[in-house]
């Protein structure tokens, strides 16, 4: 009931400043008596994904808390999982005013935010002040817009560096379609070159803080079935630990005779529901058993999260789902997981 007054006022006002207002709210009220107004208790549904044990299938994907402030607001939630970030080496302001717009008539958002964040320092700090009990907290990781592309590997290896003693996983972001050459990132050499070095380092930092923090890549929905192949193939030649399917799309099926379909940006919410499915299944049958998937992308009900489950995901992560349905959707997701069980 208090999240869909809260939606009703906040829905008045630009996207950006609403998720302002938010996570002001939630920061401020977090481990104080009125964060009851959003603590939920969520069924426990343990699942075991990448080595790591998660107390539910249900995570908060990147980019709801890229700095890491309201970490402890999300678990009273009842969240398995935080993903924040997307973080980079250095502060950075993200794309102009404004970047983010909703499409309510098709439960979507389309987004341009171009990795805004506070840097990785702070970060890594806000991490070590929160107390997030069994949440598990993943951070993904980017790169400054101004690194040259050819140079951008080293803005990943500094990152996770930094992040990896204060990490449950760490997740690789090189498909967000608002970062100039961001997503070539995922093709030929340079993709393997760039997971043949992160492995490397993960090895590395494993020896040197005696634990081993599992990594993932989040890849695009709009690649093809030969990209998706290579992908697949080089995933598994350098031993990464899982995959999340997927990050925002650049198709505008589905939103064309809305006002809104024509900001550049990443869409996001129902409309990319059947493409990420689709790419998890496709991911899947490349994969098999060999690599978990992580699938996010259009999932605002039980139902949805199933049947990404049913493809071959095995936990999930929501985002504009959250925005549009609230907190509740973690227990929606939970039951029907455990219905399955």
């Amino acid at each position: 009931m208090f999240y869909r007054l809260a939606q009703k006022v906040l829905f008045q006002t630009n996207p950006e400043v609403a998720h302002a207002i938010a996570m002001n709210g939630i920061r401020m009220t977090s481990n104080t008596p009125l964060d009851l107004f959003y603590r939920q208790n969520v069924a426990h549904a343990p699942v075991e994904f990448m080595g790591v044990t998660f107390p539910n299938p249900v995570g908060l994907a990147a980019g709801m808390d890229k700095d890491g402030e309201c970490i402890n607001g999300f678990a009273a939630m009842g969240f398995g999982h935080v993903e924040v970030g997307t973080v980079t080496p250095r502060p950075q302001p993200g794309n102009d005013k404004p970047r983010a717009f909703r499409l309510k008539p098709a439960r979507a958002i389309i987004n341009r935010m171009g990795f805004n964040n506070k840097g990785v320092d702070n970060l890594v700090a806000n991490i070590k002040a929160s107390n997030p009990g069994d949440c598990v907290i993943g951070v993904n990781i980017g790169k400054n817009k101004d690194t040259p592309l050819e140079e951008g590997k080293n803005d990943y290896l500094y990152c996770m560096e930094k992040v990896y003693e204060v990490s449950g996983y760490i997740a690789v972001n090189i498909s967000s379609p608002n970062t100039p050459g961001l997503r070539s990132l995922q093709y030929g050499e340079m993709l393997d070159d760039l997971l043949s070095s992160l492995k490397a380092k993960q090895e590395e930092l494993a020896e040197k803080h005696g634990k081993y923090v599992p990594i993932a890549l989040k890849v695009a929905p709009d690649l093809s079935d030969d990209e998706l192949k290579a992908v697949c193939d080089s995933l598994l030649r350098n031993r990464f630990d899982g995959v999340i399917a997927t990050n925002t799309t650049l198709s505008r099926e589905g939103v064309e005779h809305l006002p809104e379909h024509g900001e550049m940006g990443g869409l996001s919410g129902v409309p990319l529901r059947e493409r990420a499915t689709v790419i998890i299944d496709k991911l899947h049958q490349n994969l098999g058993d060999k690599m978990p998937i992580l699938g996010c992308g259009g999932i605002d009900s039980g139902k949805d999260a199933m049947d990404k489950v049913d493809v071959g995901a095995k936990m999930v992560q929501i985002y504009t789902g959250f925005i549009y349905c609230g907190p509740e959707l973690i227990k929606d997701i939970t039951d029907a997981y455990l219905a399955r069980k």
